[in-house]
């Protein structure tokens, strides 16, 4: 039937095409007949091969289309398409369901490599077959990589830190790469080799583990970026680095600081003395008095204990500076002697691996690593070294030392002592890295062109926020542990830290020293320059510290004391107001004194003057005589 239709368009199609050609040679004819057969076109209808062909409103009606999964060299039906009712399951009349694209509504569907989930676009050629990654049997520790088998049914599960990280990456790949995990063990199930071993396997299509990378394995497989810190470090016992003896107060400063802090108390106070000597008593007095004077004061400060009382606002104001440098100096010194005598300051034991060799040491290192080789390339000697497989065999180690049949360091990678610090925070340290390496990666046959996918996918995993959960799922949080750097205490106290103290407090008692002996040489100048001019420099200058020696009378201390409302006398002579002149007569010639002189004195009734200086005239009211020795 469908045979027939189409011969007889074809033979329309030809009249139609014979009936519309032009006479003229020289133009291309147009059929006259269109219309006919668009019209024998539009009325057609037939079963072919796709179903049944028709128009409807002039465009082609779709039919109900089966969808087949080809599985193999088979295929199974999992659903149909039809133009009214979307996908489904089964072709049942008097269907209400609306149109759906869903595969929901169809049978599930089996993908390539008999997995029924759904990929993420291609997949890696592996001749259907899963991708064989082999993982080491570790003895050390079971954080990075822990195998586990079950007993009844001989199952075998996979975890660890670097399993995580690996499944991170793949779940990057814009592709699903099936895969499996299998150990690295010999018939007896314990591990079959070494790291190189593993790395050399030729049935393993990939080895996912803490496998470090090196030069020496690089020249047969390829590696992906590192995914862990890398280098070699020692892990060395801790002790207190501060012996608490009875000098330990001296080591809260060190000792350009002591020297500092000593200037600058006996400055201070010279500049203090020179403020003061002229016009305060108390810093006056032989001079091995106003020394012990200046150091007492200076030093009296550190416990605010000073008495003396200034005179000079030069002085006060060099004092105050002085008391803030002093309070700020003293709080650090407590601070830091507090912190000697309550925490633990921890030093490392060893700090260079070259010592170790110079004293015959003994050191460690894990077994089935190459750290064995990397110290004989140090030209360590063999008979030194002593190997291990757990982390609690690594204690024991360091506990014994090198002169009790165990060791003063364990040489390790950087990783698995971070992993032992993480259990065993206290008595222990980190040292170096003392030597240099590539850190952890995973290994693929030279040429996989799935090296550089993994690589991008480590990145997006190292650089995110995935790292970190997985960090702290195998080796605690970051605050699980306290950091070494917490757990040694503060040093002594450097004059770097307080230069900018003294230099304040330095500044503003030289500007008070310049400014008052500017002052004073500026008002005694008159009489200074008159001083021993005929003499040396230097002379002139022992006169003039002479002058300075001498007291000011004319400063407000010394009139207090003197009384504030004095009176002269004609002779030039001061005295109170209320005080009596009196002049004894001095006669060399006999020898003898007299008073020549005391009508102003006037005592109470019942009681005369008297020539008895001793004697006044009434207990109760004592007057004050001055007494002028005039020679004839």
């Amino acid at each position: 039937m469908a045979a027939e239709n189409v011969k007889g368009i074809n033979s329309s199609f030809l009249k139609l095409a014979n009936t519309g050609n032009s006479t003229g040679s020289d133009r291309l004819g147009v059929s006259i007949a269109g219309p006919l057969l668009v019209k024998l076109i539009s009325e057609s209808r037939f079963r072919g091969i796709s179903g049944e062909f028709l128009f409807a409103g002039a465009q082609l009606q779709s039919s109900t289309f089966q969808i087949i999964n080809v599985v193999g060299k088979g295929g199974r039906e999992i659903g149909f398409w039809t133009p009214q009712h979307g996908i489904i399951k089964q072709l049942k009349k008097n269907r209400t369901k609306e149109y759906s694209a869903l595969m929901a509504d169809m049978n599930p569907v089996i993908w390539p490599g008999e997995s029924t989930v759904v990929p993420k676009g291609w997949e890696m050629p592996l001749s259907g077959k899963k991708l064989r990654i082999g993982v080491p049997l570790l003895d050390e520790t079971d954080e990075f990589v822990k195998v586990e088998r079950n007993p009844i049914t001989n199952a075998i599960t996979v975890s660890g830190f670097c399993i995580d990280v690996f499944e991170a990456a793949l779940q990057t790949l814009p592709y699903a790469l099936p895969h499996e995990y299998i150990p690295f063990e010999n018939e007896k199930g314990l591990c079959a080799g070494t790291y190189d071993d593993l790395v050399d396997q030729q049935k393993y299509d990939s080895v996912v583990g803490d496998v470090t990378i090196r030069e020496n394995r690089s020249r047969y497989v390829d590696f992906t970026l590192p995914y862990t810190e890398s280098g070699i470090a020692m892990l060395v016992p801790v002790n207190d680095s501060i012996n608490k003896n009875a000098w330990i107060f001296l080591k809260p400063l060190t000792f350009d600081l002591w020297l500092g802090s000593l200037a600058a108390f006996f400055y201070t106070g010279f500049v203090v003395w020179v403020l003061e000597h002229r016009i305060n008593m108390e810093f006056r007095g032989p001079v091995s008095q106003q020394l012990g004077t200046i150091y007492y004061f200076s030093f009296s400060t550190l416990v605010f204990a000073h008495r003396e009382k200034l005179e000079n606002l030069l002085s006060r104001i060099v004092v105050i500076i002085w008391v803030f440098v002093v309070l700020i100096l003293t709080s650090s010194y407590t601070a830091s002697l507090t912190s000697m005598l309550t925490v633990q300051q921890l030093q490392p034991t060893v700090t260079d691996l070259h010592e170790l060799q110079n004293n015959g040491e003994y050191v460690g290192y894990p077994i089935n690593s190459f750290v064995k080789g990397l110290l004989m390339q140090l030209n360590f000697d063999e008979r030194r070294m002593r190997g291990y497989s757990y982390t609690d065999e690594y204690v024991e180690a360091l506990k014994k030392g090198s002169h009790s049949g165990g060791v003063a360091a364990i040489v390790h990678e950087i990783p698995y002592i971070k992993q032992f610090l993480s259990k065993y925070c206290k008595g222990y340290m980190m040292v170096g890295p003392i030597y240099k390496t590539a850190g952890f990666g995973f290994v693929f046959p030279k040429g996989s062109p799935v090296v550089s996918d993994i690589s991008r996918g480590i990145l997006n995993v190292t650089e995110g926020d995935s790292m970190i959960q997985i960090e702290k799922k195998w080796f605690g949080g970051r605050d699980s542990c306290v950091k070494q750097g917490d757990i040694v205490g503060s040093g002594s106290l450097g004059f770097n830290s307080f230069w900018g103290l003294f230099l304040l407090s330095g500044a503003v008692s030289t500007c008070a020293l310049v400014i008052f002996l500017a002052s004073f040489v500026c008002k005694n100048w008159h009489e200074m320059r008159d001083i021993d001019r005929d003499k040396s420099i230097s002379q002139r200058l022992i006169s003039w510290v002479r002058y300075y020696n001498k007291k000011d009378y004319s400063a407000n201390t010394f009139r207090k004391e003197n009384g504030e409302d004095s009176e002269q006398d004609n002779d030039g002579t001061r005295r109170k107001s209320g005080e009596i002149p009196v002049t004894l007569d001095d006669d060399p010639s006999n020898g003898r004194r007299s008073i020549s002189k005391l009508s102003d004195v006037s005592c109470p009734p019942g009681e005369s003057s008297s020539a008895e200086l001793a004697s006044p005239c009434s207990e109760a009211g004592r007057i004050s005589i001055i007494v002028t020795n005039r020679r004839h």
